[in-house]
């Protein structure tokens, strides 16, 4: 058996937060099966908006939705149609009131789940998994990744056995709890069967802010009085 951990629970509360924010004394396994049907719902109308991760926060009567999309026009639609028909399904499905947020990721090929992604729809258009990997791969390493490993699984290239294979370069210290490491994964519907896509992509170190080190005051030396001598003054019976 290998002790194979997920990269980002790893990091949780160190340098990752979490994707749910709310806390509940009751209720709190309805809520968990409530933020899973969200989630699923706003991936599946939003198949086509390159979804890479979707962030649920609650309050007392409202549920905030935060959507982290390569694609934010087509998640909006036409004068905003589409973000409201989202919001007011998800309305429904929560009975609560729902905030939507579109967060825009700028560069895809930084995420993990979005590289996936690309896998997935490279294998389902029968693009040779090889091709794919060092090509996907290579695009990462360009954008200022510091390591990258993409490792598919399954009946690659139609084969009777199903076997692993993976493209790697650069460092990924897995193990290094500051390694700042994205990991994304994502099933490839083939006719073949499932194909399974993992990736993780090393971004650098997330250090501590540095301590601000307290100067010990310094207590004041006490002040000295200096006094001058005073002449003695003459008896009375003395003359000048």
């Amino acid at each position: 058996m290998g002790r194979k951990v997920h990269p980002i629970g790893f990091r949780l509360g160190i340098i990752k937060d979490w994707q749910a924010r709310w806390y509940a004394e009751k209720g709190y396994r309805d809520q968990v099966h409530e933020d899973r049907r969200l989630r699923q719902m706003v991936t599946q109308r939003l198949s086509e908006a390159s979804i890479a991760m979707v962030e649920l926060e609650r309050s007392a009567n409202q549920v905030s939705v935060t959507i982290h999309t390569a694609k934010p026009g087509i998640v909006i639609g036409r004068g905003g149609q589409k973000v409201e028909e989202l919001r007011q399904a998800l309305e429904r499905e929560s009975a609560k009131k729902v905030r939507l947020n579109i967060q825009e990721i700028r560069q895809p090929e930084m995420n993990a789940q979005l590289v996936a992604r690309n896998v997935v729809e490279q294998l389902e258009k029968r693009v040779a998994y090889k091709r794919a990997l060092k090509q996907s791969v290579q695009r990462t390493m360009r954008l200022g990744a510091k390591g990258v490993k993409i490792e598919v699984a399954g009946r690659l290239g139609g084969a009777e056995m199903k076997r692993r294979a993976w493209e790697k370069l650069g460092r990924l210290p897995l193990q290094t709890l500051r390694a700042d490491i994205d990991y994304g994964q994502a099933e490839a519907h083939t006719t073949f069967g499932l194909i399974g896509v993992k990736a993780w992509i090393y971004k650098g170190e997330i250090l501590p802010p540095p301590k601000r080190t307290q100067v010990a005051a310094v207590p004041a030396a006490p002040a000295v009085v200096v006094e001058e001598p005073v002449a003695p003054e003459p008896a009375s019976g003395d003359t000048a």
